[in-house]
């Protein structure tokens, strides 16, 4: 552990993602005023809303005060790969200019942001293995292994000369998420004995009753009610929800069904999990051209779009604007997802018009078909 000087202090910098969901940016400064080292926990974006942000696709943190002190900034480490931790990377490197550690999941899911913005060659992204421990400068960082809604999310021990701070990350207790490793509870129980300075912690659903539940008992209740339909089903979810992928696949599977993937991010996240080691069961996928010579009783589409947004594969089905993929009377999608608060409108809008063609709409209000990736409050 590096020493200490009279001088030195420990302060947190919560540029984004504190007091509201999304654009997680959260900076550690070490050390006298003038000679402050820096740490960035995440870096992530908003994404824009049209009746509130009209024309703004996404929304970023404004680290105006660390870029004139960025030879000081040591790295940026990333607890996960939701785009609200990591979705700005790609686009503030060229300002903070610093290295990027991650776990080889969320590592693999980075260098593909930075390979599509020419900057491969510039940033150096270094994968850390599950429960790795690296120093950067007076830093010593530890990634422990938590369960939340995408494979390898992890809290962060980030041990100082002035004391250790837990970074949670985003998190919940689930005995059984499926794909990845569950809660390390012995890790914090270690932890708390050696004795926390703070805990930056993840409370979104604080307020909610009760607890958040397991991805394995929503695998079972998808494909008991997929049992129960008959035209083409469609399933719109987290395309990050690994566990939740892999639920669905098994379900079309136990019902003889077939799957596509419509949506650009559906098949960049499968492929980052098989890349990565996940998914080894997954079935092969139809292309969407193939998709639409089986009958209606054989196709389940797994698509983007469970958010409402205007351009994911969900809305340009509802709109009838993409010449594969077709949906009508008889026919059922299921929204496997939650609406996060400022989607509403969309999220409606896009309901009536599936409405509109005859569509039958399934959703977590009437049945057991998601559970959230953040913990409630028992």
């Amino acid at each position: 552990m590096a020493s200490r000087s009279r001088d030195d202090e420990l302060v947190l910098l919560p540029l984004g993602g504190a007091g509201e969901i999304g654009m997680n940016f959260n900076a550690y400064g070490f050390g006298p005023p003038d000679d402050r080292k820096w740490l960035v926990v995440d870096c992530g974006v908003l994404f824009g809303r049209e009746a509130f942000t009209p024309g703004v696709d996404v929304i970023m943190p404004d680290v105006g005060y660390l870029a004139e002190q960025r030879e000081n900034i040591l790295g940026i480490v990333a607890t996960h790969a939701h785009e609200d931790h990591i979705g700005a990377i790609h686009y503030l490197w060229p300002t903070l200019r610093c290295p990027v550690y991650a776990t080889p999941f969320t590592a693999r899911l980075i260098a593909g942001k930075l390979e599509e913005a020419g900057l491969t060659q510039k940033v150096r992204v270094n994968a850390v293995p599950l429960h790795g421990r690296f120093s950067l400068g007076p830093f010593d960082i530890e990634f422990v292994s938590i369960t939340h809604s995408i494979p390898e999310p992890n809290a962060l021990a980030i041990r100082t000369p002035l004391g250790l701070v837990v970074h949670t990350g985003d998190w919940k207790i689930d005995p059984e998420p499926l794909v990845g490793e569950v809660t390390d509870v012995n890790a914090f129980h270690k932890l708390g004995d050696e004795g926390v300075l703070a805990t930056v912690c993840d409370s979104t659903n604080a307020l909610v009753e009760g607890e958040s539940g397991s991805e394995a008992k929503v695998r079972d209740a998808l494909a008991a009610l997929i049992a129960t339909l008959k035209g083409r089903v469609a399933v719109t979810s987290f395309a990050s929800n690994i566990a939740r992928l892999d639920s669905i696949a098994r379900a079309a599977r136990a019902n003889g069904r077939e799957i596509a993937l419509v949506g650009r991010a559906m098949h960049k996240l499968v492929s980052a999990a098989r890349d990565t080691g996940y998914l080894a069961d997954f079935p092969n996928v139809l292309d969407e051209e193939e998709a639409a010579q089986l009958p209606p009783r054989r196709i389940l589409y797994l698509c983007t779009g469970s958010q409402g947004e205007t351009r994911a594969a969900l809305t340009r089905i509802a709109a009838d604007e993409n010449p594969n993929v077709k949906l009508g009377p008889g026919d059922t999608v299921i929204f496997s997802s939650r609406i996060i608060p400022g989607n509403e409108l969309a999220i409606y809008a896009l309901h009536n018009k599936l409405a509109g063609i005859g569509v039958e709409i399934l959703s977590a209000d009437d049945h057991f078909v998601h559970v959230s990736g953040h913990p409630a409050r028992d």
